[in-house]
């Protein structure tokens, strides 16, 4: 169930192979015990601004269901941004976001 959106700078092209080295360090944190439910994507923002430079940058934005304690939310955002820092320049602007999402989510499974 949980998504990571990650927005960044259109000059970085984060690749499959990032994609995957964050599926499998989420896949195997003990606070996500259905792997299969992950959701991962990234956008390219075209146009972005930050303060007065024209610096690189990438967010992400965990999304879970309610219930984890703040330390296993802390960790996961630091699972993320760990990832972020193994794929992307140091020079890049990083950032994660973690927001609950509300109970009354819903989604739609296709049949197997």
């Amino acid at each position: 169930m949980p998504h990571v959106i990650i927005e960044h700078s259109a000059d970085l092209r984060p690749d499959a192979a990032f994609l995957d080295a964050l599926f499998r360090a989420l896949a195997g944190h003990p606070a996500i015990t259905k792997p299969e439910t992950l959701k991962l994507r990234c956008t390219a923002c075209d146009l972005h601004m930050l303060g007065t430079s024209g610096q690189s940058f990438a967010h992400a934005t965990l999304l879970l269901l309610p219930g984890r304690d703040a330390a296993t939310k802390s960790d996961l955002c630091q699972t993320i941004l760990a990832q972020m820092e193994k794929a992307l320049p140091d020079d890049t602007s990083l950032s994660v976001n973690l927001a609950d999402l509300d109970l009354a989510y819903v989604k739609r499974v296709p049949p197997e």
